[in-house]
């Protein structure tokens, strides 16, 4: 489809700006303006956040692949990734984003523009370029943001690492992490080049949080009027980033209690059920808030760039799971449950003491089955085990949701594939540039498991994963990738595959923790790999992005962000004394979510399911978790063809609401109980009733709070951490709940916990 050059930089008119124009000159209108008009309005996106976001032009003649490209991305990827790992480490995680590299970039960019020489060297010659090809762009701008989402959160398979080398203390060279590390971010390009044309192309998905960063792209790079009596974006923006970034040093240093506001603890200081009740760390968070974004964001993401009947599935599910679930079990003493905290991720005897791992394990790191005998059976805390049960049901409910809400959607587009398609404004722009050949993902797919399955059997004895397994976490991993991105494409909430990877290859494969610990960096990480490159290439599909100079930039900053995750926890490791140890003296090195990761290596993959789960196991009801979860689906499906005109009923999203505690734990009950509170007032409150207010100023706010937060966090760290200077008072006191985790069965000794 052949697209001129005017066409493309012809701007349309949105429903909300034909509004007002239709309020400004009503009688001067012409009847072929009117038909232009509409026309352009139906070309929009059928999502309204996105025709109300996303810009609907598009210069192809802005250069991309430039100097200032290279070298402020890679030096963005590289300390994005130096720093998230650095904190990943810490008692209290801080994820720095990468809308903080977005924003510190512009002026960089800019004096680069401005400073930099304009030569052309080798002019005349096909080897002719320039270092300074013009003003920066926002075009470069989103290939840098691209490098910096590499280094953004986290590599997962880091956790098998420090596992292996902090808390079993076995040996894993430098070498074979960095072949897992490298292999299981890249793997997902292949997934995600089989299943593009499923989750980028159509308007439908339309992946939620890529609208704040390309609201922020608008609001750095377009010129814009102030309102009489308002605030331009860019104006909001850096007030809201200067609030953000000086109160962090509130909640981040001065009074860290902010961080969880437990205030039934303080009525109830003596109570040990009224602190279980309370606590937002260690209980089930009834009225604790926190008042730190770090504390709202830290594992949901932003909530205002979550749909609101996302953030609806959410609490409801949250609700159920926390505040009738859990209390039901545990005051029914389900499993011994008052043996044990009622929120924790500990691993205990049958007499609620800490379970010794280390005692289990012979000199060829597999189960010593003798020594598990003497030790006996091990035990989860009540919400611990639940949440398991909630991690089957969501796996089935995402299978059973996707097929029956979005079957034909798929057989559609696949059948449109080998047809001519409907395009929507965006994918109609795109259609000019040249697409990413899919060869190039087939050759990337087969090289990464051709070497993981040389990695995985000529060093089997660092990582014990057999060929075949190799090959089934791929299988499991292509199968999920189309129905989980289908979910995070429209809700902005990603079900996991971790638990159901971990199940399958204990069950085939016990008695091998990191055999059982690769299996799921390879079934679940690669899916998850993909989700994010396809969110990736959404971005650059709304800001016009050459696929193909996309896709150099994804795979570069992929390479760059895995070696320097590595490097970077290979030296911390190396360096600090007692990392990752909760019971040295004062450390804030204790690495809670390598804890998860390590309980989970014990209970599926070094004792196996069928011990715990299966018929030699306490927990072998939550099997039943599974059937739940494909029933669920069916009953908001039969119930929304009984009742066709009920829309709400459509809006249940099963998945999303049975999957809503997966980040529990490392995550807490006040991070969902206030992220939930946030998500209510921007997705319910203000974008129902202040529409235009969420349009300008939503995605923008979303912005300004990560990076003022980051930039502080960074700060703190090192102005005062560096030198070890703290404050010891009671508002430093994180939860202030010291009952909440005490069990209360009776006869149970605990220390510091009365005895019932």
């Amino acid at each position: 489809m052949e697209i001129s050059t005017e066409e493309i930089r012809q701007p349309l008119i949105t429903k909300s700006e034909k509004e007002d124009h239709d309020n400004i000159n009503p009688s001067s209108k012409t009847e072929e303006l009117q038909e232009k008009e509409q026309e352009e309005e139906e070309e929009n996106s059928p999502v309204k956040q996105v025709a109300l976001t996303v810009p609907t032009t598009d210069d192809p003649t802005l250069p991309v692949l430039t100097f200032r490209m290279w070298f402020l991305g890679s030096i963005s990827c590289i300390l994005l990734s130096f720093l998230n790992q650095f904190f990943w480490y810490r008692t209290e995680p801080l994820t720095i984003s990468a809308i903080s590299a977005q924003i510190a970039v512009v002026p960089l960019g800019r004096l680069m523009a401005a400073r930099i020489t304009n030569r052309v060297f080798f002019k005349g010659t096909n080897w002719e370029f320039t270092l300074n090809p013009g003003p920066f762009n926002v075009k470069e701008h989103v290939l840098i943001t691209i490098f910096a989402n590499s280094g953004a959160g986290t590599v997962y398979a880091i956790h098998l690492v420090t596992v292996v080398k902090v808390f079993y203390k076995k040996n894993i060279t430098f070498l074979v992490s960095l072949i897992v590390v490298i292999t299981t971010q890249v793997l997902g390009f292949g997934w995600a080049g089989i299943f593009r044309q499923y989750l980028v192309e159509p308007a439908a998905m339309w992946w939620p949080a890529n609208l704040v960063q390309v609201s922020l792209f608008r609001a750095l790079h377009e010129k814009e009027e102030r309102p009489k009596g308002g605030l331009t974006r860019t104006q909001f923006f850096l007030i809201a980033f200067t609030c953000s970034f000086a109160y962090y040093v509130f909640p981040g240093y001065i009074f860290q209690m902010l961080t969880s506001m437990s205030w039934i603890c303080w009525i109830f200081p003596s109570s040990v059920l009224a602190q279980q009740l309370g606590s937002g760390l260690y209980g089930l968070g009834i009225a604790a808030f926190g008042f730190d974004w770090s504390t709202i964001s830290s594992y949901l993401g932003s909530p205002l760039a979550s749909p609101w009947f996302a953030t609806a599935n959410v609490a409801t599910g949250f609700f159920f799971v926390m505040y009738v679930l859990t209390p039901f079990c545990y005051w029914f003493n389900v499993y011994k449950a008052k043996t044990f905290p009622i929120f924790s991720d500990e691993l205990f005897t049958s007499s609620g003491e800490e379970y010794n791992i280390s005692a289990i394990i012979d000199s060829n790191f597999h189960l010593n089955e003798t020594a598990y005998e003497e030790e006996g059976q091990l035990y989860l805390s009540t919400f611990f085990a639940m949440t398991y049960g909630v991690g089957f049901a969501a796996l089935t409910a995402t299978a059973v949701h996707v097929a029956l809400f979005h079957g034909r959607e798929i057989w559609e587009q696949s059948k449109a594939s080998f047809q001519q398609k409907t395009m929507d404004i965006h994918t109609r722009l795109m259609s000019r540039y040249n697409q990413v050949p899919q060869w190039w993902f087939v050759c990337i797919l087969v090289a990464n498991i051709a070497l993981t399955i040389f990695a995985c059997e000529y060093y089997n004895d660092q990582l014990q994963l057999p060929w075949w397994g190799v090959l089934l976490a791929c299988a499991i991993a292509i199968v999920f990738t189309l129905p989980i991105g289908i979910i995070t494409a429209i809700t902005n909430q990603t079900p996991g595959l971790n638990v159901i990877t971990e199940y399958i290859i204990g069950y085939i494969y016990p008695g091998y923790p990191v055999a059982n610990m690769c299996f799921k960096v390879y079934g679940y990480i690669s899916m998850s790999q993909a989700v994010t490159f396809l969110q990736d290439f959404k971005l650059g599909h709304y800001m016009k992005i050459p696929p193909r100079t996309m896709f150099m930039a994804q795979v570069v900053g992929t390479l760059i962000a895995g070696v320097a995750y590595l490097s970077t926890a290979w030296w911390l490791m190396e360096t600090i004394t007692d990392i990752c140890e909760e019971t040295a003296s004062n450390s804030v090195w204790t690495c809670p979510a390598d804890t998860v990761f390590y309980d989970a290596s014990v209970i599926w993959g070094l004792i196996g399911p069928r011990r715990i789960f299966g018929d030699e196991g306490v927990y072998y009801a939550i099997n039943w978790f599974f059937l739940g979860g494909a029933i669920a689906p069916i009953l908001v499906w039969l119930a929304a063809r009984a009742f066709p005109n009920q829309e709400w009923i459509r809006l249940i999203n099963m998945p999303v609401l049975i999957g809503a505690t997966g980040n529990m734990p490392p995550a807490t009950a006040v991070n969902y109980t206030t992220w939930i509170l946030v998500g209510f007032l921007s997705g319910y409150v203000l974008y129902r009733y202040r529409p235009d207010l969420w349009k300008k100023y939503n995605y923008v706010l979303s912005g300004a709070l990560d990076s003022g937060l980051a930039f502080m966090g960074v700060f703190l760290y090192l102005c005062l951490g560096l030198e070890d200077i703290s404050l010891s008072w009671w508002g430093n006191d994180l939860d202030g709940c010291p009952l909440a985790s005490c069990p209360t069965a009776p006869g149970v000794v605990t220390e510091g916990c009365p005895v019932f």
